[in-house]
């Protein structure tokens, strides 16, 4: 009795898992896409398309419009493109009705749409490029400028003087000194293209938390306080004046 109850769970679960797939694979999926012009929301302008998939035994698909029948497609893949200034402006339904090889009627989910003028769709378009376009201007005229600002000068503040980072601030990855962002510098992906106050280099800069800012103020102290090392044509130099003397 047990073993039977168990097997009656067992095939219940089974069902109701199986349930949802089997209606995935024969529904109707229909999909919009914009081949060229305008969508934002609702509101499109311009040619798009109708794409219907479904079971393997689908047969035929009938596009529509409101109740309107559009095209009917009896190959795959099932597909419809349509111009929007081709019919009436304003708000319409686009769905799709399928038909398998045993006779089954398929249907589509309705999209809401709302055909707009042209004037309407690059109006809403210029809305949105418009300030992209400004900011990008504004960075190229950064990047060509930044160069030329500041001036050869090259601050003279001492290694470990404490500093105030009001923007933030980064390590520069040249002279390993820490320094505070200017106002004109730029912020791109990954950091802020600056100019380092003290080897006057302009490169992309990490910003860093103030206690790494710190710890470079402090590593900045012990290398100045570190005698630099020896190079090898020092080494050399110093091994022939020792050569010259004892040869005396």
């Amino acid at each position: 009795m047990r073993a039977r109850f168990i097997a009656f769970l067992s095939g219940l679960l089974a069902l109701l898992l199986a349930t949802p797939v089997r209606a995935q694979e024969e529904g109707l999926v229909l999909q919009l896409t914009r081949d060229w012009g305008y969508g934002g929301g609702k509101d499109i302008q311009g040619l798009f398309s109708l794409k219907a998939s479904g079971p393997d035994d689908l047969r035929r698909v009938e596009f529509y419009l409101d109740e309107t029948l559009l095209f009917t497609d009896t190959e795959p893949p099932f597909r419809f493109q349509f111009n929007t200034d081709n019919y009436p402006l304003g708000e319409h339904t686009l769905y799709a009705i399928g038909y398998t090889a045993d006779g089954r009627q398929l249907h589509s989910r309705r999209i809401q749409v709302n055909f707009v003028t042209p004037e309407t769709g690059w109006k809403t378009v210029g809305k949105i490029v418009g300030p992209i376009l400004a900011f990008v201007v504004l960075a190229m005229l950064i990047t060509t400028v930044a160069p030329f600002l500041g001036g050869s000068r090259k601050a003279t503040l001492p290694a470990g003087a404490p500093r105030t980072y009001p923007l933030g601030g980064g390590i520069c990855p040249r002279c390993q000194r820490p320094f505070a962002f200017h106002l004109w510098g730029l912020n791109l992906l990954g950091g802020k293209f600056d100019r380092c106050p003290y080897c006057g280099r302009w490169s992309l800069v990490r910003r860093r938390s103030l206690e790494e800012l710190r710890a470079a103020e402090r590593a900045e102290l012990a290398n100045a306080m570190t005698p630099p090392a020896e190079s090898e044509e020092e080494r050399l130099k110093r091994a022939l004046d020792d050569s010259r003397y004892q040869n005396l």
